[in-house]
């Protein structure tokens, strides 16, 4: 579609009329409003098999996206406070706030995420949590570039180069996903960070 400047990629995300990249602390996300999650499903030629994350500026942002026991809460609290913001993504029992499109086959469940990227928290203060996945055709390696994510994702609103001068550089390693079971966590995807089950 086009690189813009920061708040024209914020906007074109609040909007819903558009699919946006930008860089975090592991691959480049493509991102939506949940709500409007199907564009990226859409975009990738994703089966509807495979979940979106919910990705936030903070821990505090995503807790209503999710229902469990006291008790659980407590566990969650306590996994987020040590590993977020970072390269974990915690599968947990979702509420009915979350869009059904997010997770179509499954809808009881729902990733999260806080990235440990400025430029990433940077947007997600201000467009609140974004249905989130990896820049690339499903089954593909994740894109590196912007120059490959706008080849492939021409639809997708991408930052000017002058605003991505100061951003770090991002592990080109996916997050660790690990999926509440109801008493412990399960490991489905080793990434980045090492947590103990």
């Amino acid at each position: 579609m086009a690189q813009v400047s920061i708040d024209s990629l914020i906007q074109g995300a609040i909007s819903g009329d558009c699919i946006v990249s930008f860089p975090t602390d592991t691959v480049p996300a493509l991102a939506a409003r949940p709500d409007r999650s199907s564009l990226i499903f859409a975009a990738k030629r994703r089966n509807q098999d495979k979940p979106l994350i919910l990705m936030a500026a903070s821990a505090q942002s995503l807790w209503p996206y999710v229902q469990g026991s006291p008790a659980e809460l407590n566990v969650w609290e306590q996994v987020a406070a040590s590993f977020w913001p970072g390269a974990l993504t915690l599968v947990l029992p979702a509420s009915e706030k979350v869009p059904a499109a997010m997770n179509p086959i499954d809808p009881s469940t729902i990733g999260l995420r806080v990235p440990n990227f400025p430029l990433a928290l940077q947007i997600l203060e201000r467009t609140g949590p974004l249905a989130t996945t990896s820049a690339n055709l499903s089954g593909q390696p994740p894109l590196e570039s912007i120059a490959q994510i706008e080849a492939q994702f021409p639809q997708a609103l991408t930052l000017q180069a002058s605003e991505l001068a100061t951003a770090a550089t991002a592990s080109s390693l996916p997050s660790t996903v690990a999926k509440w079971n109801g008493t412990d966590w399960e490991i489905l995807r080793q990434g980045a960070v090492k947590l103990e089950c």
